[in-house]
């Protein structure tokens, strides 16, 4: 009998209706593809080629400025976000995941650093400032680590990507798209099953317009295909017609060797056991979301994704360099000597025009009227006005005032006012972090759900924590699925947690200022044992950074001042049955001892208050001097 020929799910026909909506998917996009490439070439100050097409900048042989207003902005926000790098720290919902969330505090940002994760960022906010909205991929690659695995955090281009028009929240599509240019020579390597069937592609994704000559003749489109089928998320790499990988195709289970018996010598026998169950049965990604976090600057309806600085700014930009154009225009007009000569004057034009030649040569009577200067009109000084205006205008449309950039105006010079107006003029930057602080969180949450899927078997991290080096063993044991029994009915919980991200570095006036409370705290007498009460309560009316860490050290202190109270007292007791039995005076000496460390710590507070009031006067004293010094 022979044997049935099983097909595979996702074939051929699959394939071209899946690039079917692939191109729907494209058409909905091609104007968000048209400006992301319009407002790179506004980043790379390429604009005028456009201007010129478009009728705005004039004729191609006038002067062209190309002011960096816009760059600027850009520059200064990039430098806000990088100020304010993310770290996270992972918060458990139950007590019993208190441990697990620890670790995980400590293990994710080892994982992002080994993904480079910092340059990425930067990468992202550079598109995100440009375009309005950057991409982060959140993938597993199995290629890692010797092929034992681990996560992979890469930087997306929107021009790569496609989702269904309209849809505001990328999960609500049914499909989506990732697709890059991959050469012919690494594919046929990687997948000999392609031999003979690169090329003769029906899509082709837009391209930026490079300064350099890319050559994309020998490259073919490999496509990521996601979609959601019955609560999965499933997975299709193709080329052209060729299914290199599906997960509904996948239906093998997976088993591990393991020793299952002795032969009749003792030796063990081996064999596999199902591990799980197939790929088609469980889809590609445990937490059945597309592996992809979109981060907007300012959003949009009906998208996704949004718009950025140099949409909001381009207008005036364009402005500043037309009237730039026109200034230089003016200027160079007035800056070049030119004259009217009449046809019949005889007048020897190139000696003339050549101002080393002392004379000039003529045919004929040389009348007044011959040659006469061109006088141009002088620019008047409202348009250099309106340019300034114009200027100032995309500062305060960026937010990108002077007092941002350490330029101060007005008369200030005090150095706590213009921290104040430096702290005041960076609340749009520090609304535009936060923001992305969420889309920050997202990303740590798919890292952990990719833990929990494959972290199968231990690796080793370095951590640099509070005790210096350490290296721990980490696996997802701790995030698998806990059986709970309430005497009545059983289930299942899975470990669940909340993230909070805040700035992994300060900028130096928030370290000076968290010094100096310190200090301030220091000298309030916050850490000594006696005032621990009183240090407690007012600690519960601040916020600051490492707030907890300060109560738990206060009252630590107070715990441990509490015990040696009692230790004392426990040895005074002691000592008078021991003193009663051999005569000896141990009570004495000790309630002494007591006494005159009680005695020197009073004197020492004395002195310090007293120290305190000296230095006070001094000063008072040295102001009063300068005051009546001649100037």
């Amino acid at each position: 009998m022979e044997q049935e020929i099983i097909r595979p799910k996702i074939g051929a026909e699959e394939v071209r209706h899946a690039t079917e909506i692939l191109k729907k998917y494209k058409r909905g996009k091609a104007h968000l593809e048209q400006r992301i490439i319009d407002n790179e070439q506004f980043w790379k100050l390429r604009h005028w080629e456009q201007m010129v097409k478009s009728g705005e900048g004039g004729n191609s042989g006038d002067p062209q400025p190309r002011s960096g207003w816009l760059v600027n902005c850009i520059l200064s926000k990039h430098a806000d976000a990088m100020d304010c790098y993310p770290e996270p720290t992972v918060l458990p919902r139950e007590p019993g995941d208190a441990t697990e969330a620890d670790r995980l505090s400590r293990v994710l940002p080892v994982i992002l650093k080994n993904n480079r994760f910092k340059q990425v960022y930067s990468d992202c906010w550079w598109y995100k400032l440009k375009s309005g909205c950057a991409v982060y991929g959140v993938f597993w690659d199995g290629t890692k680590l010797g092929g034992l695995g681990d996560i992979s955090l890469r930087k997306m281009d929107l021009l790569n990507l496609f989702w269904e028009p309209g849809v505001t929240d990328i999960q609500d599509s049914p499909h989506f798209f990732s697709t890059e240019l991959v050469s012919n020579e690494r594919l046929l390597a990687e997948y000999p099953v392609l031999a003979g069937k690169i090329g003769g592609g029906t899509f082709s994704v837009s391209r930026y317009l490079y300064d350099d000559t890319v050559d994309t003749s020998d490259k073919s489109l490999v496509v990521d295909w996601y979609y959601k089928r019955g609560g999965l998320l499933h997975y299709c790499k193709y080329v052209g017609e060729t299914v290199l990988y599906a997960t509904e195709n996948d239906i093998e289970t997976p088993t591990a060797e393991v020793v299952i018996g002795v032969d009749e010598e003792g030796q063990p026998q081996m064999g596999e056991i199902p591990t799980g169950i197939s790929a088609a049965q469980r889809g590609w990604y445990d937490h059945g979301k597309y592996p992809f976090v979109f981060d907007v600057l300012f959003p949009e309806e009906g998208t996704p994704c949004g718009y950025g600085y140099v949409d909001l700014c381009k207008s005036p930009q364009k402005q500043i360099d037309l009237m730039n154009q026109a200034i230089l225009k003016n200027t160079l007009a007035a800056a070049t000597p030119r004259f009217f000569i009449r046809s019949d004057g005889a007048v020897n034009e190139e000696e003339y025009a050549d101002w080393t030649k002392p004379f000039v040569h003529t045919n004929g009577n040389l009348g007044a009227d011959s040659i006469a200067p061109i006088h141009a009109a002088g620019l008047d000084g409202v348009y250099v006005a309106i340019l300034q205006s114009k200027i100032e205008e995309m500062k305060e449309t960026a937010g990108n005032r002077d007092v941002s950039n350490g330029g101060i105006s007005g008369g200030v010079t005090a150095a706590t006012a213009i921290a104040a107006l430096q702290e005041s003029s960076g609340k749009l930057s520090r609304n535009m972090i936060d923001d992305s602080y969420e889309a920050f969180a997202q990303i740590a949450t798919l890292c952990i759900e990719l833990i929990r899927q494959f972290y199968k078997l231990p690796r080793m991290f370095r951590l640099l924590g509070e005790n210096g080096t350490e290296f721990i063993s980490y696996d997802a044991a701790g995030l698998q699925p806990k059986w709970l029994d309430d005497g009545v009915n059983g289930t299942y919980r899975v470990p669940e947690f909340d993230l909070e991200i805040a700035a992994q570095d300060e900028t130096p006036y928030k370290t000076m200022e968290y010094n100096q409370l310190a200090l301030q705290l220091f000298q309030m007498g916050f850490f000594r044992p006696e005032m621990a009460e009183q240090a407690l309560r007012c600690l519960e009316l601040m916020e600051f950074k490492n707030k907890d860490r300060l109560i738990r050290s206060i009252d630590q202190s107070r715990t441990q001042a509490a015990e040696l109270a009692q230790a004392k007292e426990r040895l005074i007791q002691l000592s008078a049955v021991v003193d009663s039995v051999k005569g000896s005076h141990l009570t004495e000496a000790l309630q002494e001892e007591t006494a005159e460390e009680d005695l020197a710590q009073n004197g020492r507070e004395r002195f310090t208050l007293a120290d305190k009031n000296v230095n006070a006067m001094e000063r008072l004293k040295q102001s009063a001097r300068e005051a009546v010094k001649p100037r």
